[in-house]
């Protein structure tokens, strides 16, 4: 029989050295950039275009084309396909037109708009607000949830913390990881990313609500005096329904991922992240954290505790 709960000490491991990369990342993004995270026109406020060549351009070209025409502090995001996602300062339709028409006329090659969004600096200073509090909203909600889903049991509200910890271990490897790629790769956060991370929040709650209920019929059935083997046969029991769901839903996200149009492609990418992140954490986190939690065993919850083996 696999010991999820005997290995927690190794699960906690590889938590702690996507969380210390992320953190790492945060503080040199906010050196380099300024920012955490590279904010997106939502966020940050400005004009986002999307423009298509035809014949395609180098980006390069297309970088060096903006620069001359005193576009400097856009940044440009290669969609395939002759398409260029380009975030600049804030401009007018009939600006971004006229940027339109120098660039095809500098670059040899038919420009059209296919995409056009303008975004005040007040709207992105309350976009931000009202994502930080979203994120803070529905983690509070959830923990409640699982409190009052879990009443019945012995300390209902270690289940509901234990859950909402799985769950923003979750939101953090992800923040971490765009994190990574908005310094190494240019990728820009947008609205999407938050609705995103809301949707990987309420599928990675429902993976741990499914494990928790295993749990707790196991526990009231008695099947064992030792609470960590409980929590392992309930992990072996959801085992295969956590995979299942979450393969079905990867399929799909792949198809997205490989198929679906640019504006998608890191909203995809952050529930696919999600549903694997949210899958490892309902398996390998958030049962063995209520271990720890009823054994008082906080040392396995050390990064590089010398008794992990």
């Amino acid at each position: 029989m696999m010991d999820f709960v005997g290995k927690k000490q190794w699960f906690f491991l590889v938590s702690w050295i996507l969380i210390i990369v992320g953190i790492v990342s945060l503080i040199v993004s906010q050196v380099q950039i300024k920012s955490p995270l590279r904010l997106g026109t939502d966020f940050a406020g400005g004009t986002s275009i999307i423009l298509q060549f035809n014949p395609p351009v180098e980006q390069s070209q297309l970088r060096e084309e903006m620069a001359g025409l005193g576009y400097v502090e856009a940044t440009i995001q290669n969609a395939g396909e002759g398409n260029f996602i380009i975030h600049t300062r804030e401009i007018t339709a009939e600006e971004a037109r006229e940027l339109a028409g120098q660039l095809g006329t500098e670059l040899d090659s038919q420009v059209e708009i296919t995409d056009y969004y303008f975004v005040s600096g007040t709207v992105a200073t309350r976009t931000t607000r009202n994502a930080i509090v979203a994120v803070i909203i529905a983690a509070v909600a959830m923990m409640f949830y699982i409190v009052w889903a879990f009443r019945r049991m012995p300390k209902p509200f270690r289940w509901g913390s234990c859950a909402v910890i799985a769950v923003i271990h979750n939101v953090f490897i992800i923040v971490g990881i765009f994190s990574l790629l908005g310094w190494l790769a240019g990728v820009e956060i947008d609205a999407l990313f938050i609705t995103g991370l809301l949707a990987v929040v309420g599928y990675s709650i429902n993976n741990t609500v499914v494990v928790f209920d295993r749990i707790r019929e196991n526990v009231s059935r008695h099947i064992s005096p030792d609470f960590a083997e409980t929590v392992n046969a309930s992990l072996i029991d959801t085992l295969g329904r956590c995979i299942n769901t979450a393969l079905t839903t990867l399929f799909v996200l792949l198809a997205l991922l490989l198929f679906g149009g640019a504006t998608i492609h890191y909203f995809v990418l952050v529930l696919l992240l999600g549903v694997i992140i949210g899958t490892y954490s309902s398996i390998c986190i958030a049962g063995q954290l209520l271990v720890v939690w009823e054994k008082g065993e906080w040392r396995a919850l050390l990064p590089f505790n010398k008794r992990i083996g």
